[in-house]
């Protein structure tokens, strides 16, 4: 496979880091040199100084985008399941990142809020956190992803096989 960078956008809950996690596993079994950068994860160390206002949004996934290239440009497949609410963001990944896959991963609020795996709409509702993207603060859909997946509709094993079909597609997997 030809390394790339396989972002992963969508609001909480909607499945981003359960679908990078599947990913990663069938990548590996594939030999394939790949890591996850979980945006959670980054924001607990490169981004630590950052909070959730619009230009920390930004300068947080600026700062993944950086990561991400020097990683995909050593042969790195990289997943980015990251929030990234702007279409501006995304776009600037798109130019930046070497061989850039866009995955839409597709819920609706509603049903974020049922899954709310780390508590964050309810948190929101209380007051305990301010701009929530797809709450308080807004999610710009992607316009054309290379990848959408519905994860009302579809599995995580069902997004899966969406998105290894469309790399294959793509040249990325044999």
């Amino acid at each position: 496979m030809q390394a790339a960078a396989i972002w992963l956008t969508g609001i909480p809950a909607s499945g981003k880091t359960t679908i990078s996690i599947l990913l990663r596993d069938y990548l590996q079994k594939k030999n394939m040199p790949v890591i996850i950068l979980d945006g959670d994860e980054i924001r607990k160390t490169v981004s630590k100084d950052l909070g959730f206002s619009p230009q920390d949004r930004k300068e947080h996934n600026r700062r993944v985008i950086e990561i991400a290239k020097l990683l995909v440009k050593n042969n790195f497949t990289v997943i980015i399941p990251l929030i990234s609410p702007y279409k501006e963001t995304r776009d600037l990944a798109r130019k930046e990142l070497p061989n850039f896959i866009e995955v839409y991963v597709k819920a609706s609020l509603d049903t974020c809020i049922k899954r709310d795996p780390k508590g964050l709409y309810q948190k929101a509702k209380n007051g305990e956190i301010q701009n929530l993207t797809g709450l308080q603060a807004p999610y710009e859909e992607p316009i054309n992803p290379e990848i959408i997946v519905d994860t009302e509709k579809n599995s995580p094993e069902q997004c899966l096989g969406m998105i290894t079909l469309k790399l294959q597609h793509l040249g990325y997997l044999k």
